[in-house]
């Protein structure tokens, strides 16, 4: 392909690339968001919620769907909607533990998670590409025989082996790694509860101690997709088949290579994911253990404006108040004062941009839980299961911006149909 027509097709994507959010700005927002959080936990005394353990149970609870949503990101950028992710999760999960077992080591999870995760891919692809089934059946489909084959295959390579045909065997998990000498020093400064030292003390000592090989590995894919996505001649052409495809066709661009591509590479992800959850997150392949998070990846891609800063935000939102369920009940119960407080900003906001339905609804949501806060002292058991789904859908619809998928999301091509 020649550099003409790349430098062809960046006018027309920069045109239409929608809302964008800076590092800088990004990292103004989350300071903001931090300092936030110190307030509430000074206020409330729920300590947990800034915590070492909390900050490194949110990272693991947040991977999983950050992978997922990067799934997603690469093939609605081409231009097929992944319904199918949390199939290709699942499919990643078995395959992940079968490889794991077999060569008796995590980083042979790693390979067949992919593995696994991208033939599920290349299946949706020779679905909508090839033969132009609707996206949303063929990616429900998956989910429905990724279940199914993963039920046969555990069936096949457990029985007998010390597991069965719902679960595995213990399989071998990464090694952790971290900072020598980073827990000695932050706990004591952590426990001392000083307001913003103590939490960033919590902050860093999540970081920078047990982190796992595939836990690093997952975080780089963040700005790894950024960096071949956006800024790459093979980003460009993949975006402009997501935008137009017949006009990207005209200049040259096998559109059906970069959408086989780009889907592959959707599974592969969802299929990297399913091997975090069976050697970091766990230490077993257990049927259901994805737990819908591949819908949940997709819904923080779409928050994050199908980008990867924003989509690591919203799953990172989903990883922090999923791993608050682990914590003493009062963390839970604070989590409510500060979603009252994140949701007055967002209001607050809209109703300076003049969106007025958008932010009187998000004060009236702010002054229930503002209320529901402080008649009570606990949140009941049967609400906490749910505190993250409950959280993240609200905190997501009320964060939501001009969102804009990419043109020709969804839309069924086929070559030449330009005439």
């Amino acid at each position: 392909m020649s550099t003409a027509t790349d430098i062809t097709l960046a006018p027309s994507l920069g045109a239409t690339a929608g809302p964008k959010l800076d590092w800088r700005r990004g990292l103004i927002i989350t300071g903001g968001l931090f300092l936030l959080l110190c307030l509430v936990r000074t206020l409330t005394g729920a300590d947990d919620i800034t915590s070492g353990g909390q900050i490194s149970a949110a990272i693991t609870l947040a991977i999983p769907v950050g992978l997922a949503g990067l799934g997603g990101l690469w093939a609605e950028r081409a231009g097929v909607v992944n319904i199918g992710l949390e199939g290709m999760m699942i499919l990643g999960t078995w395959s992940g533990a079968y490889f794991c077992l077999a060569f008796n080591s995590p980083w042979a999870a790693l390979v067949g998670g992919v593995v696994g995760g991208a033939l599920g891919g290349l299946v949706h692809a020779i679905a909508t590409v090839t033969f132009g089934v609707d996206h949303i059946i063929s990616g429900v489909a998956i989910n429905i025989i990724g279940q199914g084959v993963a039920r046969y295959l555990a069936v096949i390579a457990f029985t007998g082996k010390g597991g069965g045909a719902t679960q595995s065997p213990p399989v071998p998990g990464f090694d952790t790694i971290g900072i020598p000498g980073m827990t000695g020093l932050l706990r004591p400064i952590e426990s001392k509860h000083w307001f913003l030292i103590s939490d960033l003390a919590g902050l860093l000592r999540g970081v920078t101690t047990g982190l796992s090989w595939l836990t690093i590995i997952a975080i780089l894919m963040v700005p790894l997709t950024f960096l071949v996505l956006w800024r790459t001649s093979f980003g460009l052409r993949l975006r402009s088949c997501g935008e137009n495809p017949i006009a990207a066709e005209t200049l040259g661009v096998n559109v059906y290579r970069m959408k086989y591509a780009a889907v592959i590479v959707s599974g592969g992800m969802a299929g990297m994911a399913g091997a975090f959850l069976v050697t970091v997150a766990s230490s077993i392949y257990r049927e259901g253990q994805t737990g819908g998070r591949g819908y949940i990846g997709l819904a923080a891609m779409i928050f994050g404006n199908w980008r990867p800063g924003g989509l690591a935000a919203g799953a990172t939102l989903f990883g922090f108040t999923d791993a608050l369920q682990s914590r003493q009940n009062s963390s839970v119960h604070a989590l409510l004062f500060f979603v009252a407080l994140l949701v007055v900003l967002l209001s607050a906001w809209n109703l300076w941009r003049r969106r007025w339905l958008q932010g009187g609804i998000g004060l009236f949501i702010a002054v229930l839980l503002v209320v529901w806060f402080f008649l009570s002292t606990t949140v009941p058991q049967e609400l906490i299961t749910y505190t993250p789904h409950i959280t993240t859908l609200l905190v997501l619809s009320l964060a939501a911006q001009r969102l804009r998928m990419p043109a020709a999301d969804g839309v069924i091509y086929r070559r030449g149909q330009g005439g």
